[in-house]
């Protein structure tokens, strides 16, 4: 009940159907708070509300919205109808893999619309609210992918580097006026989307992927105080390797080889 006695009744996870967003929903759902579960996929989403209302007897509220879309803020508010969102956690992403020629234009502003504009939407919208009763906090999934270029992952790299920036750049602004902002820059993941995207394996010296539910756990041990985590001690280590030890140019290729290798891209 922790959670909900610091920042308030109702949590909204953007991208709550599978993998990480319903372990966010799971834990915060523990912790005594109401859902406001948003994804594109209804069924998903009632098959998640169901099983979080059997466990933990919270209110769930589902909202299909397709965050991608240049209204959907619009058609989220109108959904809330006025609900308050004490606790936001926004980890919709999209990510189209491959050379950035090969991929349409269309795709490319698509990931821009739900990786930057929709997420800068909500914080506006839904952080103005927080910052007027004082308490709140905000949660954005960003990635080890942001850190540096990303070849063959280029745009959702860029987008991801925003989601840190503007994680860190809130968390400053918004650390004494009892919100508390943190962007969780997870590794590989074992989601389903992860799973289902076929990746190779590179070897024992890569970082091991993570759970879901390990990503989520030391997010909130984190959330209040530091701007932003890498979830993983093995991609902690990796990303000190990649950052401090080699040269930028190098970083840049072993990420480019390393997708390249993982997705079995051919140029």
């Amino acid at each position: 009940m922790e959670l909900r006695e610091k920042y308030g009744r109702n949590a909204l996870v953007a991208g709550a159907s599978e993998g990480i967003g319903a372990a966010f929903a799971d834990y915060l759902g523990s912790s005594g708070m109401d859902l406001i579960l948003v994804a594109r996929r209804l069924e998903p989403l009632k098959n998640l509300a169901g099983s979080l209302k059997n466990k933990y007897n919270v209110g769930v509220t589902c909202i299909p919205c397709d965050l991608s879309e240049s209204n959907s803020i619009e058609l989220l508010k109108a959904e809330l109808n006025g609900m308050e969102v004490d606790v936001l956690v926004y980890n919709a992403a999209l990510s189209f893999i491959g050379p950035f020629i090969k991929n349409k234009v269309e795709d490319h502003l698509r990931q821009l619309r739900l990786n930057i504009i929709t997420p800068l939407e909500m914080l506006h919208v839904f952080g103005e609210k927080m910052l007027a009763s004082g308490q709140g906090a905000v949660i954005l999934m960003t990635s080890l992918s942001g850190f540096q270029g990303s070849g063959n992952l280029s745009v959702y790299a860029a987008t991801k580097a925003f989601a840190r920036i503007i994680g860190e750049s809130l968390w400053y602004e918004w650390k004494n006026k009892g919100v508390d902002v943190i962007a969780c820059c997870a590794g590989a993941t074992a989601t389903p989307g992860y799973i289902n995207s076929r990746p190779e394996t590179m070897g024992w010296l890569n970082p091991r992927v993570q759970t879901p539910e390990e990503v989520v756990c030391e997010c909130f041990k984190y959330l209040g105080k530091q701007p932003s985590f890498i979830s993983g001690r093995g991609n902690r280590i990796a990303s000190f390797f990649m950052q401090k030890v080699l040269t930028r140019k190098m970083a840049v290729s072993i990420m480019g080889d390393t997708t390249r290798k993982i997705y079995r891209i051919r140029d």
